[in-house]
């Protein structure tokens, strides 16, 4: 008798710990807003060094928490630099907030002499991140698409 009632209870169980999971995540997908304070300047090997920081909405009730940031950074259609770095940053419920980003950046296709004139000329390049960061709410992990185009000048 007691086998018999240990598997009627296990069912239900089961069932309550499935929805009370399901209560504790996001309603809506984290919002990516956009890249700013693009900065391109040379990092101490020589190599350009591209900083900025990418903004979010947060538009849940949840605090949550950034595990992951995985960008790739096309410049002027080549390939140019990924970003991944492992991250354990607090998301305030309702809210907005920035992440800091830094990729360390190879211009090949334009040459050393291109690259080293754009920078003293000041010339523009077309700038697009995409990939994914990886939200993580009480152990579930949420992926958000990023896909951001700008155009930047070397300084």
């Amino acid at each position: 008798m007691k086998i018999q009632k240990r598997t009627i209870f296990i069912p239900p169980l089961i069932v309550l710990i499935a929805l009370s999971m399901l209560c504790c995540t996001p309603k809506e997908q984290v919002i990516f807003k956009g890249v700013k304070n693009i900065v391109v300047d040379l990092g101490s090997d020589g190599k350009p060094v591209l900083k900025g920081d990418v903004y979010f909405f947060n538009p849940n009730k949840l605090k949550m928490k950034l595990k992951d940031v995985d960008v790739v950074v096309l410049v002027d259609g080549a390939k140019s630099a990924e970003v991944k770095q492992h991250l354990n940053l607090p998301i305030p419920a309702q809210s907005d907030f920035s992440v800091p980003i830094t990729a360390t950046l190879t211009l090949k296709e334009g040459g050393l002499l291109n690259t080293v004139f754009g920078l003293l000329g000041g010339k523009k390049y077309e700038v697009v991140f995409t990939g994914y960061i990886r939200i993580g709410v009480h152990r579930i992990s949420i992926k958000v698409p990023v896909s951001q185009k700008q155009e930047i000048k070397l300084r």
